[in-house]
This record gives C-alpha cells, sequence and structure tokens, in this order.
C-alpha cells in the first residue's frame, strides 16, 4: 500500500481503516471544502438524487456513506424515513449534530448491518469510489432492498465531451489541490479525490457493474455534462 501524506493512493487498493481515518480527518471541514470545491452544486446533484429515487410516505431509504448528513437531509420528507450509514466516526459524530433528527448507523458498505428486505430503496453519493469492492457494495445494498425498490448512485464521472473531459481533469489535478490546500488541514485527502475520480469506471462500465451485482432495468443520465453520472436499478 502506497500512502501519500499519511493518505492511501487510489490507483491501489482501498484499505477501510485507511479511507476512514482520511473522513475521520477531514469531518469538521467536509462540507464546506466540498461546496467550494464543486462550485455550490452539491445541492444540486442531491436533489437530483431524491428525484430519481421517487420516495413517497411511508416508505423507509438508506443512504450508504451518508458522511456528514447533507445527503440524508436531502432525501428527508413527510412520512419518508430516512437512515444513514457510514463507516467514519467522524463523519458520523458530525451527521448526528448536524441532523439530529435523523438516525444514523455505523456501517460497512460491502457487510450492511440491516437486515434482508428491510428499505424500500437505496442510493449511495459519491461514496462508492471509496469502497474496496464497490460490486459487493451493490450487492449488499441490493441484498437490503425489498423486491421491486431500487437503488440510486451519484457518482463523479467521465463528462461526454472531449473539451469538458479535458477542463475537468486539469482542474481536478491543478484547481482543486490548491483551493483543498487554502481550506482543509489534509491535502493529500484531496489527491486521493482527483485519483479516484480518474480511475473510476465509465457510465457504461458502472451500469455493468449494478447488473453484475443483481440490479435489473438499469440506466444512467449524466449531470453538468458528465462531471456526474446518476445511476438508477431496480430490484426484481
Amino acid at each position: 500500500m502506497a500512502i501519500l501524506g499519511g493518505t492511501m493512493r487510489a490507483e491501489l487498493d482501498k484499505q477501510a481503516n485507511q479511507v476512514s481515518a482520511m473522513f475521520d480527518e477531514v469531518a469538521e471541514g467536509y462540507d464546506r471544502t466540498r461546496s467550494v470545491l464543486w462550485l455550490g452544486q452539491m445541492g444540486r446533484w442531491g436533489r437530483a438524487v431524491s428525484r430519481a429515487l421517487d420516495l413517497r410516505p411511508g416508505q423507509r431509504v438508506l443512504d450508504v456513506a451518508a458522511g456528514t448528513g447533507t445527503s440524508s437531509r436531502a432525501l428527508a420528507a413527510p412520512g419518508v424515513s430516512v437512515v444513514g450509514c457510514d463507516f467514519s466516526p467522524g463523519m458520523l459524530r458530525v451527521a448526528r449534530r448536524r441532523v439530529p433528527e435523523l438516525e444514523f448507523v455505523p456501517g460497512d458498505a460491502m457487510d450492511l448491518p440491516f437486515e434482508d428486505d428491510s428499505f424500500d430503496a437505496a442510493t449511495i453519493s459519491f461514496g462508492l469510489r471509496n469502497v474496496a469492492d464497490h460490486v459487493l457494495a451493490l450487492a449488499e445494498m441490493r441484498r437490503v432492498v425489498r423486491p421491486g425498490g431500487r437503488v440510486v448512485v451519484a457518482e463523479y464521472s467521465h463528462p461526454t465531451s472531449r473539451l469538458t473531459q479535458a477542463a475537468f481533469q486539469a482542474y481536478l489535478r491543478k484547481a482543486a489541490p490548491r483551493i483543498a490546500r487554502a481550506l482543509s488541514t489534509n491535502v493529500p485527502a484531496y489527491d486521493y479525490l482527483a485519483d479516484s475520480i480518474l480511475a473510476w469506471p465509465t457510465q457504461p462500465a458502472l451500469a455493468a457493474d449494478l447488473q453484475r451485482a443483481g440490479w435489473t432495468r438499469v440506466a444512467w443520465r449524466d449531470l453538468t455534462g458528465g462531471v456526474v453520472a446518476l445511476h438508477r436499478g431496480f430490484k426484481a
């Protein structure tokens, strides 16, 4: 395992304890840094996830890799039960303080601490890249969702035009580390961010991974020109 300033490089295997420790360290300033890095787009992307889930009163949704609870709070609606799950104690402490009205449970995405068929839907926003075996995590989400339920994955992806792709890569490699250096106490964590995004599967490849995990009727749509992709699947 190669370490850069205490932070794992994304092109190598992801060890849960190292990734968790990285997020523990950045938890307090995470939302502020992320908002600046993504030019205030996180709220827009979160609303797109909520619309894709199409939650109804009486339904229960699991938010995997819930982090500081921002993604979970975006799903909250009258009559909808939201449960957030994350493996970083530091992130969960922030989530419980900032969103005390929701339930947050410690847990590993590859071994979720929930019974089979216990949710109407599951989602993960910008966390699947951090899992050592993302197909296994997708299969775990399928296990805990009831038949007929759905999953929505929001993840940084690959812009569809060459010009946007080149600009995005330049931003990740040059501008993002400078912003992180000004705002964050753990700049190498944002080197990891760039590495993990650039190494991530394309939209069709991730759709194939969802199918490998057992999800059906898999489809995706691009947000912000493919900077983010929203994938959805259903449990037969």
